[in-house]
C-alpha cells in the first residue's frame, strides 16, 4: 500500500447487523413501490423480470445448440452444421431484441423511482426548514445536495441493477443446476481403497468453487464499503469549496485571497489523494483476485470434465454443453464474487442515504420538541420570549412586542447585540429559546435580508421572486424606475446570475421593488439599505411609507436618518457581566 495512503483512510463505519441493514434498506426503498405511482413502477418491473426470465430461457437455448454445433464439427456434419449456423442467428437476433428492450424499460422505470425519490428527498429537506436548520446546527449529514442529486441517482440506479443480476442468477442456477447435473453423470474415485460414486458431480465441483471464490472475495474486497463512503464525502466537500469560491469570486478577489484558497483546495484535493490510494490498493487486490477466478472459471469445467471425454463417455459437443452449463451454473452461484466492488458502492450509497433522512428525522423532532414555538396569529408578536443561541445560552431574555398593521418599527441596538437573531425569531426562523412566536398567515409577510437572494433567472423572475407571474411587463418597468433601476427595464427577459452581476446597492433597490410589487401585509427589512447612500435609503423608505401605507414594518438599521420614518422603536439593551439582553419596546 502507498504510504500516504495508511494516515488518512477514515476508520470503518459502525457495524450493523443484517437483518438490521435489511430493515433499514427497505424502509428506504418501500415508499415509491407502495406510492401513487406504484402501478406504472409494478408494471415496468413486471417486463424487465419477464425479459430477464426469457433472457435465461434464450441462455438455455444456447446451451443446447453448443452440443449440437460442436458434435456437427467433430463429425464433420455440414448440413447440420449449416442449420446450426442459422438457428445461432435467430437465437442472437432475439437476444438483442430482448437486451435492447430489457434496457429501455429499466432506464424507464429508472427516471421514475429517481423523479418521485428526489421529489419526496427536496420536500421533506425543505419542510419545516430544515435546510435552514441544518445550516445553524452544523448537522451530521454532509453536502445534502449531493445526497439528493448524486446518492440517489446511484441508489436507484444499482439497486434495480443488482436486483436484476441476483434474479438473472438465480433463474440461471434453477434452469441449469439440472442440466448440470444431468449431463455430470457419476464420477467415480477410490477412497482408503473403497470406491465412490459421486452423482452430478459437476455441479459439487460448481458448488465449492463459488462458495471459496466467494469467501476470498469478502476476505479482500470489505474494506471497499468504507473508502467507497468517504470518497463520495471528500468529492463532495471539494466540489462544495469550488462553487463557494464561484459564488463568492468578487469577496475573494477584492481580499486577494488566492493563495489561501488554494491552500484550501489543495487540502480538500489531498483528503481525495489519499483516499484514493486506499481504494486503489483495495481494488488492486479484489480485481487482481476476481480476475483470476474468472479466468481459472473458464478452464476448471474442462480440467473436471476431461477424463469422461477420454475416456469416450461423452462426446466434444457433450463437453461443450457442459463447460457452458458449468459456466452458467458457477457464473450465478458466484454472484457475490462478480458484483461485489457493486455491491460495496451501492451500501456505502445506502449509508449515505438512511444517515440524510436520519438526520432529517432529527431535525424533525428537534423542531417539534422545541421550547421556542411558533404559532399562525393575525400579526406576528414575541410573548415573553427567551431568544437562544445553538449552544443553548439565552441571548435575549423575556421579550415582548407586537407588530400591528400599519406600524413602523425600527430596531436597533450595538453590533453584535442579538438584533438580527431576534429578527430571525420574529420571522419563525430561528429555532433555539422558549416562549412562544406569533406568526403571520404563510405568505402575508416578505423578509429582506441585507443580502438579498437573487435566483439564476431572468430578470422578470428575480424581480418577482418568490412569485413568478401575476404583473405585467408596465407595472414591472414602472417599479424598476420608481427604485433608481431604470437601466434595467429593457432586460426583463434576460437570463443571468444576477447575484454577480448587479452591485450590492442595485440588488438592495431590487429587493425593495419585489415589497412594493408584492404588497405584503407586514415587511420585515434587516438592514437592507445599509449598502445604499442616505438619500437613496430615505427615497426608498419614503416610497415604501407611500405605497404600502397598511403594511407593518420592522426595520432594522444603525442610521439616525431612519426614525423618522418610523413611529415605534425598539432597542436591544446588552446585559452586561455576562446577562442575556433585553428589549426595550417604546
Amino acid at each position: 500500500m502507498p504510504p500516504a495512503a495508511s494516515a488518512t483512510i477514515p476508520a470503518p463505519r459502525r457495524r450493523v447487523d443484517l437483518l438490521s441493514f435489511a430493515a433499514s434498506l427497505w424502509r428506504l426503498t418501500k415508499p415509491y413501490w407502495t406510492s401513487e405511482d406504484k402501478f406504472a413502477a409494478w408494471a415496468l418491473f413486471a417486463v424487465v423480470i419477464g425479459l430477464t426470465v426469457f433472457g435465461v430461457y434464450l441462455e438455455v437455448l444456447f446451451n443446447e445448440w453448443n452440443n449440437v454445433f460442436y458434435t456437427a464439427l467433430q463429425e464433420r456434419d455440414r448440413p447440420v452444421f449449416e442449420k446450426q449456423m442459422l438457428v445461432f442467428v435467430g437465437l442472437a437476433f432475439l437476444f438483442i431484441v430482448n437486451f435492447i428492450v430489457s434496457r429501455y424499460a429499466m432506464q424507464w422505470l429508472t427516471i421514475r423511482w429517481r423523479k418521485w425519490l428526489t421529489q419526496r428527498y427536496v420536500a421533506a429537506w425543505l419542510d419545516n426548514r430544515i435546510y435552514y436548520r441544518f445550516q445553524l446546527t452544523g448537522a451530521e449529514t454532509d453536502n445534502p445536495d449531493q445526497r439528493i442529486a448524486e446518492d440517489v441517482k446511484l441508489f436507484v440506479t444499482t439497486t434495480l441493477s443488482l436486483i436484476t443480476q441476483f434474479l438473472g442468477a438465480v433463474l440461471t442456477l434453477g434452469a441449469f443446476l439440472t442440466i448440470l447435473w444431468t449431463l455430470s453423470g457419476d464420477f467415480s474415485i477410490t477412497l482408503f481403497g473403497r470406491e465412490i460414486d459421486i452423482p452430478g458431480y459437476m455441479v459439487w465441483a460448481a458448488l465449492f468453487y463459488a462458495v471459496l471464490g466467494t469467501w476470498l472475495t469478502h476476505l479482500v474486497g470489505k474494506p471497499l464499503v468504507p473508502l467507497n463512503y468517504a470518497q463520495q464525502r471528500y468529492e463532495a466537500d471539494f466540489r462544495y469549496d469550488l462553487v463557494r469560491l464561484r459564488e463568492n469570486s468578487e469577496q475573494v478577489a477584492l481580499y486577494g485571497g488566492e493563495k489561501r484558497e488554494s491552500e484550501n483546495f489543495a487540502r480538500r484535493f489531498a483528503g481525495i489523494v489519499a483516499n484514493w490510494y486506499g481504494l486503489m490498493w483495495a481494488t488492486l487486490k479484489l480485481n487482481t483476485f476476481t480476475s483470476f477466478y474468472a479466468q481459472a472459471a473458464i478452464i476448471f469445467p474442462f480440467i473436471v470434465a476431461a477424463p469422461r471425454y477420454f475416456n469416450n463417455s461423452i462426446q466434444l459437443g457433450g463437453l461443450m454443453q457442459i463447460a457452458s452449463a458449468f459456466g452458467q451454473v458457477q457464473s450465478a452461484l458466484s454472484f457475490f464474487v462478480s458484483a461485489y466492488a457493486q455491491l460495496a458502492d451501492w451500501k456505502s450509497v445506502v449509508d449515505r442515504l438512511l444517515d440524510f433522512e436520519a438526520a432529517i428525522a432529527k431535525a424533525e423532532i428537534e423542531a417539534k420538541a422545541n421550547p421556542l414555538q411558533t404559532r399562525v396569529s393575525a400579526a406576528p408578536a414575541l410573548a415573553q420570549v427567551d431568544v437562544a443561541l445553538p449552544s443553548g445560552a439565552t441571548l435575549i431574555a423575556n421579550a415582548a412586542a407586537r407588530v400591528e398593521p400599519g406600524n413602523r418599527v425600527l430596531l436597533t441596538g450595538p453590533s453584535g447585540s442579538g438584533k438580527s437573531t431576534l429578527f430571525r425569531a420574529l420571522a419563525g426562523l430561528w429555532p433555539f429559546g422558549r416562549g412562544i412566536v406569533e406568526t403571520p398567515p404563510p405568505g402575508s409577510a416578505l423578509f429582506l435580508p441585507q443580502k438579498p437572494y437573487m435566483p439564476i433567472a431572468s430578470l422578470r423572475e428575480a424581480l418577482l421572486y418568490p412569485n413568478v407571474d401575476g404583473i405585467d411587463d408596465a407595472a414591472l418597468k414602472a417599479v424598476l424606475g420608481d427604485v433608481k433601476l431604470a437601466h434595467l427595464a429593457g432586460r426583463l427577459d434576460e437570463v443571468a446570475h444576477w447575484g454577480q452581476a448587479l452591485s450590492p446597492g442595485e440588488q438592495q433597490r431590487l429587493a425593495v421593488a419585489r415589497a412594493l410589487l408584492a404588497k405584503p401585509q407586514f415587511l420585515f427589512l434587516d438592514e437592507a439599505t445599509a449598502a445604499l447612500d442616505e438619500a437613496t435609503e430615505a427615497h426608498l423608505y419614503a416610497l415604501i411609507g407611500e405605497r404600502l401605507k397598511d403594511t407593518g414594518i420592522v426595520s432594522i438599521g444603525h442610521r439616525p436618518a431612519l426614525r423618522q420614518f418610523h413611529n415605534k422603536f425598539w432597542r436591544v439593551e446588552p446585559g452586561g457581566d455576562g446577562k442575556p439582553a433585553t428589549l426595550a419596546v417604546s
